[in-house]
């Protein structure tokens, strides 16, 4: 009994201290500006998620820099709406909304038929959707949500993406795979015996596992795209934390003074979006200079784990084999 609560408690209190840990930190830093970018005409981007929050910020601003964005989401009403209000602000916004249930590896396939099928390159994708905190759950292919939506999500259509990314990217001009991350991985552990949570499951626990998974699939990722001399990076990103609807399952006294506390702590959704718009399109991250963790504008080291390179590909090895890909 007490072994199941403390297994259950640990990862809660362990979760919550890095949060506060890391709202400190913010509220005594300045937070990252993103400096000018180029016009990015030509480009082709997708954005997970990228009707609200972090990722709206990061589709309106690279419009406006002439990048041809595809909006990949679940909510269509919310997605359309979107796509509207940045074209009235940018008249020559090139956006658009595809359906995309990164719970289902089907919707996830169909929409990379859809695209591929359209023969447009595919220059910079952010893989930004998530879910936080949410009750128990599987996924339609019967993965714990957490794991299923951030990571499994995310690695199926990369995997399928692969290849449009490769050959889209070119020497000074690197294709670009951004894995919008979270502080939270530095809690978090994989078991490869049990990636669904099911010996003792806490949302707490599932959700910093899966942004692990993350961490350690983006510099598996990259390493691999070196190795292979492709002119493709890959990097992640920790936003911070941020006022969006990503925390609205927070633990309930915490939820409701999010509102106050969100107003002097939280950064804002543009903000969150700085430093995910800098891995994606700084020229000061090309080539070689690509790749990392990047926190506030600037490279950090993660988590030891994430260094294990015998882990990085036992968990790419699982993963292929789970999603079907061999």
């Amino acid at each position: 009994m007490w072994s199941a609560t403390r297994s259950y408690l640990l990862p809660v209190v362990r979760l919550y201290l890095l949060g506060l840990k890391v709202l400190l930190v913010q509220l005594f830093s300045r937070a990252f500006r993103l400096p000018a970018m180029p016009r990015q005409d030509g480009k082709v981007a997708i954005v997970t998620g990228g009707g609200r929050g972090i990722g709206y910020e990061v589709v309106r601003h690279m419009a406006s820099l002439g990048v041809h964005v595809i909006i990949g989401g679940r909510d269509e009403q919310e997605g359309l709406s979107s796509v509207r209000k940045i074209c009235k602000e940018y008249r020559e916004a090139k956006v658009e909304f595809a359906k995309l249930d990164l719970a289902s590896s089907q919707s996830v396939r169909q929409f990379v038929k859809s695209f591929k099928e359209r023969d447009l390159p595919l220059n910079i994708l952010i893989n930004n959707a998530g879910v936080m905190l949410v009750p128990e759950g599987r996924t339609e292919d019967g993965f714990e949500r957490h794991f299923g939506v951030n990571y499994l999500g995310h690695f199926l259509l990369t995997w399928l993406l692969l290849d449009t990314l490769k050959d889209s990217g070119k020497r000074g001009h690197f294709s670009r795979v951004v894995n919008v991350s979270s502080s939270a991985h530095r809690v978090g552990e994989i078991r490869l015996n049990d990636l669904n949570s099911c010996q003792c499951y806490s949302a707490h626990a599932a959700y910093s596992h899966s942004k692990l998974a993350q961490l350690l699939f983006s510099s598996h990722l990259q390493h691999k795209m070196q190795r292979g001399g492709f002119p493709m990076s890959s990097c992640a990103v920790d936003p911070g934390m941020v006022d969006t609807a990503l925390y609205s399952n927070l633990w309930t006294p915490l939820r409701l003074a999010q509102s106050p506390i969100a107003r002097l702590l939280f950064k804002t959704p543009t903000e969150g979006a700085a430093t995910v718009l800098y891995a994606a399109l700084s020229p000061a991250l090309e080539g070689e200079y690509g790749g990392g963790y990047w926190v506030n504008g600037r490279r950090e080291m993660t988590s030891p784990l994430t260094f294990d390179p015998q882990l990085q590909l036992s968990l790419w090895e699982t993963s292929v084999q789970l999603l079907g890909l061999l």
